[in-house]
């Protein structure tokens, strides 16, 4: 049995000793401190850009002969584990005694960062309870060190990454979130070279802030035109601008850098997290779609005004939904549904509709629908897009969080 006070004490050994610690000495710090209290040959891993496989965190590098174990996600127990947001133990007979290995998720809330690897002598609450409070930890050393890490953006990459896309990496918010009964995920692809797509997010004062933009063009200047159109969003939301003055800041600073060569579709949206009341504007973008009971898809209808950045001097139009418990927003760009195969057969708004709705019954949480969907939209494509491809959701009401974490 594993003693409470003790792991308490190993984490919080782990945490001093961590401050100045780099990336590279995670592992056997993490190591050395999980072994004390009886947890044994621990290692984590990191989930890549596009959540299809985990690799190793060695300390080491990727150099071949280097590197550590690299686990798809979509067929292994490692992976299982991921997908599901759970504990998973794979019986392990290993030093001549029998023991259990233990795969558990990683999350900083619900963003999931990759997995944590450990044996154990036992399978009861405590060893349970830490294995989640190790993961946790692991959760917090990874989030303090990869924002000036460029081992963490090799690690979490498989293929090489465009300028614009770095651009917007630096700026794009967590994959998911949840909190005040409401959960957000969201994902572009592809992920190495998305370049006029963008979304965001935050929460204040009881209100989640949403947006999608689409900007004209696939190169470094539509990055630069999403960019802009995300970074004056949120400065004129900061500053207690409404959604009208909000799309008319963006308006204004894409026309004074670029006059009307340059411009961004998009959706902006509050949603009172308290009441369910979504209030919203449509800048040119496809219409929102609303999921109800899982089941119910229809389109949200708002007058459009036009693109920001094309001066057409159009009226914006206010729109207002009630949500209900439990329902799903979902934004998206034209790339999800304009992605065509061989035969010149588009992805579809229905068949994309469909999938979230299938994904649903079956119980997925929405950031692994996601994940899902998005490598749907990728094969139908044969791995590589025309366009960019943008999905948020945000399901509102959903009371039921505990099981979004491990």
């Amino acid at each position: 049995m594993i003693e409470r006070a003790l792991v308490g004490r190993a984490l919080t050994d782990l945490m001093m000793v961590s401050h100045e610690a780099a990336l590279e000495e995670l592992p056997a710090l993490v190591a050395d401190h999980a072994e004390a209290i009886g947890l044994h040959d621990v290692a984590f891993f990191v989930v890549d850009l596009q959540g299809k496989v985990l690799r190793q965190v060695t300390g080491r590098g990727l150099d071949a002969g280097e590197g550590g174990a690299e686990l798809p996600v979509d067929t292994t127990m490692a992976g299982i584990a991921f997908q599901r947001v759970d504990l998973v133990a794979e019986p392990d007979a290993s030093g001549g005694r029998e023991s259990h290995r233990w795969w558990v998720p990683v999350t900083d809330g619900v963003e999931r960062l990759g997995m944590v690897r450990a044996d154990t002598d036992h399978d009861d609450d405590e060893t349970r309870d830490a294995l989640r409070e190790l993961a946790s930890m692991v959760a917090l050393l990874l989030l303090s060190k990869r924002a000036f890490s460029d081992s963490y953006a090799r690690l979490i990459r498989t293929a090489p990454m465009s300028v614009a896309a770095e651009m917007q990496w630096h700026l794009t918010p967590p994959s998911a979130f949840a909190g005040h009964a409401t959960t957000v995920a969201a994902v572009s692809e592809p992920a190495y070279d998305v370049g006029g797509d963008a979304f965001d997010y935050a929460v204040a004062d009881r209100v989640l802030h949403l947006s999608v933009f689409d900007a004209m063009g696939h190169d470094a200047t539509a990055g630069l035109t999403a960019n802009m159109a995300v970074a004056t969003c949120r400065n004129a939301r900061r500053q207690g601008a409404d959604l009208v003055q909000t799309s008319q800041a963006v308006e204004d600073t894409l026309l004074s850098q670029f006059g009307t060569s340059r411009y961004v579709t998009g959706i902006i949206a509050d949603l009172d997290l308290n009441t369910g009341r979504l209030t919203w504007i449509n800048r040119g973008h496809h219409l929102p779609i609303l999921l109800r009971s899982g089941r119910w898809p229809h389109e949200l209808r708002c007058h459009p005004a036009g693109p920001m950045g094309t001066a057409l001097g159009l009226p914006v139009t206010v729109c207002h939904e009630q949500l209900q418990t439990g329902d799903r927003l979902i934004l998206y760009t034209d790339g999800v549904v304009e992605a065509r195969d061989d035969e010149g057969r588009q992805f579809g708004l229905d068949r994309f509709l469909d999938y979230v709705v299938r994904h649903h019954a079956d119980q997925f949480t929405v950031h692994e629908t996601l994940r899902r969907l998005t490598h749907a939209v990728l094969a139908h494509h044969h791995g590589h897009l025309d366009d960019d491809a943008t999905v948020l959701i945000a399901e509102w009401g959903d009371h039921d969080q505990n099981s979004l974490t491990p």
